[in-house]
């Protein structure tokens, strides 16, 4: 993958969790909307947000697929870097 499909993949993926998320949003308004903290990074509420994990799962799988992620280890990096990102957190079951 090239940076820039990377980047793609990732800001695809966040648009698809928090329109899905409980409440609804829209990932590019967070972040424009975004404070900004002492050390110049941009920080999203993003645990005012929940998801049912098996909705994320079937996000991750879909956005592996369309941007051809390919491989076991770029799949398995591409789930952690969005996990340990800014996404929305799970819902309690």
């Amino acid at each position: 993958m090239t940076n820039k499909n990377t980047h793609n993949a990732i800001m695809h993926c966040y648009r698809e969790l928090f329109a899905n998320a409980t409440p609804p949003a829209s990932f590019d308004e967070l972040l424009k909307n975004a404070t900004i903290n002492d050390r110049g990074q941009k920080e999203i509420p993003f645990l005012d947000y929940e998801i049912e994990e098996s909705k994320f799962d079937e996000i991750i799988a879909d956005t592996i697929k369309i941007y051809k992620i390919k491989g076991a280890i770029l799949k398995q990096s591409f789930r952690f870097t969005i996990l340990m990102g800014c996404s929305p957190k799970f819902k309690k079951s």
